[in-house]
């Protein structure tokens, strides 16, 4: 071990994927996330290109593989049920639309989790409430009453990420909304749901509703999407995220009634803001920021587990590979990932703006030029360094 001490604020994917790597480098890290417990359920998400190798060079693409939704392919359906478009998810090397990887977000939790509490100290339960760093260190204290000094301190707690209000600002500096509000609840699968996604969007409104297949073919997991030009409701009120939900999903036809007539009885309701973060640095001092709480790309971008996966690898390396000293290290991973940031965020974007409906003065609403080359640097445009020399404590044939 380097004795290195690395406190890692959030344990969904890219703090326990961090702290895998971490591990391998020789750091001892602990994880802390104030849910009592993982949280179960979310979105599907998916690895497409570079984060399957990540997957692969973590030892777990067998694990992967084996909680995936197993999801053939998604049907686009008008509001009487026609198949309007159809996407395989062997389309484009299992790269495409419907991702050969597609996992439920709660799923991969529990996979990187399972892979690293044997070697890393995670604390449910609790927060950081102070930090204060100085040229040495970091000093945390906890909601809960504890206090401990670290060598280094990263945020990977979402989108609303408290680290970086903590020490880089308030979340309206950073956060941009993109008119667009998303909600992912599970339901009893009464609808024949067998592999294959469905998504209906009303054109006019510029609203969808959508089911989606997952491993227990006894449920289905709902999708809702409706554009709002902002979005004040706190994340974490649930009673008034369902009562927005169904006063903007009023009228919508297809199956929305029958599927938000489970909306009271759901175990894992989820809604939020299409939203992007962007930031000049990530990092100050000895704190650092990872995946959603740095550089949010959006659900609409298809990339955020991957640059989530992929970030955690290069961070981990950097450091490691600077000796632990937090400027070169963190200034390593942040040239590093830049550009892959960049080509996700276009992507989110281009998605929203596709189902933007159209305005009073405005023509029917058209597909955005999708650029193959920006698509392609999306998914492979980063290159994964090997760190030879670099300690790796638990490689993995």
């Amino acid at each position: 071990m380097s004795g290195i001490r690395v406190l890692v604020a959030g344990a969904s994917i890219a703090g326990p994927a961090l702290a895998h790597w971490l591990r391998r480098r020789g750091a001892e890290v602990t994880v802390v996330e104030r849910s009592p417990g993982l949280r179960p359920g979310g979105q599907a998400v998916d690895a497409r290109g570079v984060a399957k190798e990540v997957i692969r060079r973590m030892g777990l693409d067998a694990a992967v593989r084996a909680a995936r939704t197993e999801t053939a392919g998604a049907y686009t359906v008008d509001v009487d049920g026609n198949v309007l478009e159809t996407f395989r998810a062997d389309d484009h090397g299992g790269d495409g639309f419907i991702a050969e990887i597609e996992i439920l977000r709660g799923d991969l939790s529990r996979v990187l989790y399972g892979d690293t509490r044997d070697g890393v100290e995670y604390v449910f339960g609790d927060r950081i409430a102070e930090l204060a760093q100085d040229p040495d260190g970091v000093d945390v204290a906890f909601a809960g009453g504890g206090r401990r000094r670290f060598d280094l301190v990263v945020g990977a707690d979402g989108l609303h990420s408290a680290l970086r209000g903590m020490v880089f600002g308030p979340r309206e500096r950073f956060i941009r909304h993109l008119g667009l509000v998303l909600a992912f609840y599970s339901v009893p699968n009464e609808f024949g749901l067998d592999r294959w996604l469905i998504d209906y969007q009303d054109q006019e409104s510029g609203r969808s509703a959508g089911l989606r297949p997952i491993q227990d073919a006894t449920r289905a997991m709902a999708m809702f999407g409706f554009p709002s030009a902002d979005f004040d409701i706190d994340h974490r009120d649930v009673a008034a995220q369902k009562r927005l939900l169904r006063e903007r999903m009023a009228g919508l036809g297809w199956l929305t009634p029958r599927i938000l007539a489970h909306l009271d009885d759901t175990p894992d309701f989820y809604l939020d803001q299409v939203a992007q973060v962007g930031m000049e640095r990530w990092s100050s001092g000895r704190v650092a920021l990872l995946g959603d709480a740095a550089f949010c790309s959006s659900p609409m971008s298809g990339g955020g587990t991957g640059l989530a996966l992929v970030g955690a690898y290069l961070l981990a390396g950097e450091l490691a590979a600077a000796g632990w000293d937090p400027e070169a290290g963190f200034a390593g991973y942040e040239r590093r990932m830049r550009p892959f940031v960049g080509a996700n965020q276009e992507i989110g974007r281009l998605h929203v703006r596709s189902r933007e409906a159209p305005g009073p003065d405005t023509g029917p609403s058209t597909e955005p030029e999708w650029d193959l080359e920006l698509i392609e640097r999306a998914i492979n445009g980063v290159e994964l360094p090997d760190y030879a020399g670099v300690p790796d404590s638990g490689a993995r044939s």
